[in-house]
């Protein structure tokens, strides 16, 4: 006797072998978005900080305008502090609050001459292997600590 059951054309479900290929291609498709999500979320942080030093950059050529000299402490640009510290949404925080992910600093400053450095703090630092420290200067030049491409 046959039971109504156990006959192939009645079963139903799921069978390992279906499971497993659902299993892989969740696999593969994870493998290849989470870098590409890592990459975009280091560039928007990355965004925050060359918007920070742009905006540095127009109040240190106002500042030269009106005093023949540029400024050496950012709180003489109207920053809150010197370092100012900016968190992705390119608001100032301080250096301790787990969303500041840059600090940003000047340095060989003289009458003429100015750089504006952008230093990664915490995971940003971690993740950024790619551009490391921004800089811009007086003169407009771009620069990055590691020399990657892309980088502004």
């Amino acid at each position: 006797m046959i039971y109504p059951n156990t006959r192939p054309e009645n079963q139903r479900g799921v069978t390992l072998i279906e499971l497993m290929i659902v299993v892989v291609i969740v696999a593969i498709l994870s493998a290849i978005a989470y870098p590409s999500y890592t990459n975009y979320v280091v560039n928007s942080k990355r965004t925050a900080a060359t918007s920070a030093l742009l905006q540095i950059a127009d109040r240190q050529q106002q500042f030269f305008m009106d005093n023949k000299t540029y400024a050496d402490d950012l709180t003489d640009l109207g920053f809150g502090a010197n370092p100012f510290v900016v968190t992705d949404e390119g608001r100032s925080t301080v250096a301790s609050n787990k969303n500041a992910v840059y600090t940003i600093a000047l340095s060989n400053v003289a009458t003429t001459t100015y750089t504006i450095t952008a230093t990664p703090l915490h995971a940003q630092l971690a993740r950024d292997k790619k551009c490391g420290n921004l800089t811009l200067d007086q003169a407009g030049s771009r620069g990055s600590g590691t020399g990657g491409d892309g980088c502004w």
